[in-house]
C-alpha cells in the first residue's frame, strides 16, 4: 500500500498575479499531511506582477501530483504560447487526480488541452476567451466539473482554495483554517463584478482593459490554434 504524501503542484510562471497563488497557497499548504511544492518551468526565481519568488523547482523534475494548480495573470495568453510549459502542464494534469486553475489560469489549462467540453471559471474580463480552447465558461465564483476546479478572478482563489479543501481534507479542517486565517470578508464597497459595480467604475476598468483585449484574444487564438496542431500530431502518432 502506498504511503506517499497527498502531492500540490503550483506551476508558477514570470508575470503571474501573486495572488493568484499566494491566496491559495495559504490555506493548501496546511492540509494536513499533504505535500506543497512550487515549481516553474525553468526553476529558480519566478517573477509575479508584484513580487519575486525564489527557489521554485524545474516542473520536469515533477514526475507527478494529485493536485495541479496553475494562477493566472497578464501574461497567462503569452505564457499559454510556450509550448515546453504548456506540455509539462499537461503531462501533469492527465495524471493529476485534480486540475485546477484561479483567474486566468484556466486559459492555460486550455492551451493545455485539459478543459475540452469541461464547464471553467475564468476572470470575468476574460472569461470569453475560454470557448476557444473547447470550455464551457461559467461565471460562478468556483466551477468543479468532475476533478476540473477553477476560480473566478485573483480573490475567488480563496473561496477556490477553501472548495479544493473541503474536498480533500473534509468541511470542518476547511472551516477550521479558515477559522484560524480569520477569512471572514466584509469589503467596504460592492463593486466586484461588472453586476455590482457602478456604471462609471466598470467604465473606468474597461478603459483599462482595453489596449490589453486584441492583444490577448490574438495569444489565445494562437494557442488554440497549437492545441489543435499537437493533438493533430499525438493522433496521427498513436495511430
Amino acid at each position: 500500500m502506498s504511503t506517499r504524501p497527498f502531492t500540490i503542484v503550483f506551476a508558477l510562471y514570470d508575470g503571474m498575479t501573486q495572488l493568484d497563488f499566494t491566496g491559495p497557497h495559504e490555506f493548501l499548504s496546511r492540509t494536513p499531511g499533504a505535500v506543497t511544492l512550487v515549481a516553474s518551468r525553468d526553476g529558480g526565481s519566478v517573477k509575479s506582477d508584484r513580487l519575486e519568488f525564489g527557489g521554485t523547482v524545474p516542473l520536469t523534475t515533477v514526475s507527478d501530483c494529485d493536485l495541479l494548480c496553475v494562477p493566472g495573470g497578464l501574461s497567462a495568453t503569452a505564457v499559454a504560447l510556450d509550448r515546453v510549459f504548456i506540455a509539462e502542464i499537461r503531462r501533469l494534469g492527465l495524471g493529476a487526480r485534480y486540475v485546477t486553475s484561479v483567474c486566468t489560469g484556466s486559459l492555460i489549462l486550455g492551451a493545455a488541452g485539459l478543459l475540452k467540453g469541461k464547464r471553467a471559471a475564468c476572470h470575468w474580463a476574460w472569461r470569453d476567451l475560454l470557448p476557444l480552447f473547447g470550455a464551457i465558461p461559467q461565471a460562478d465564483r468556483v466551477v468543479r466539473d468532475g476533478d476540473i476546479i477553477t476560480g473566478g478572478g485573483v480573490t475567488a482563489g480563496m473561496d477556490f482554495a477553501l472548495t479544493v479543501l473541503a474536498e480533500i481534507a473534509g468541511a470542518d479542517v476547511a472551516q477550521a483554517i479558515q477559522l484560524g486565517l480569520e477569512y471572514d470578508p466584509q469589503p467596504p464597497f460592492h463593486a466586484g463584478s461588472p453586476q455590482s459595480a457602478p456604471p462609471q467604475v466598470l467604465a473606468r476598468f474597461q478603459a483599462t482593459a482595453a489596449p490589453l483585449i486584441e492583444k490577448r484574444r490574438a495569444q489565445a487564438e494562437e494557442a488554440a490554434r497549437l492545441l489543435v496542431g499537437d493533438e493533430s500530431t499525438i493522433g496521427a502518432i498513436s495511430v
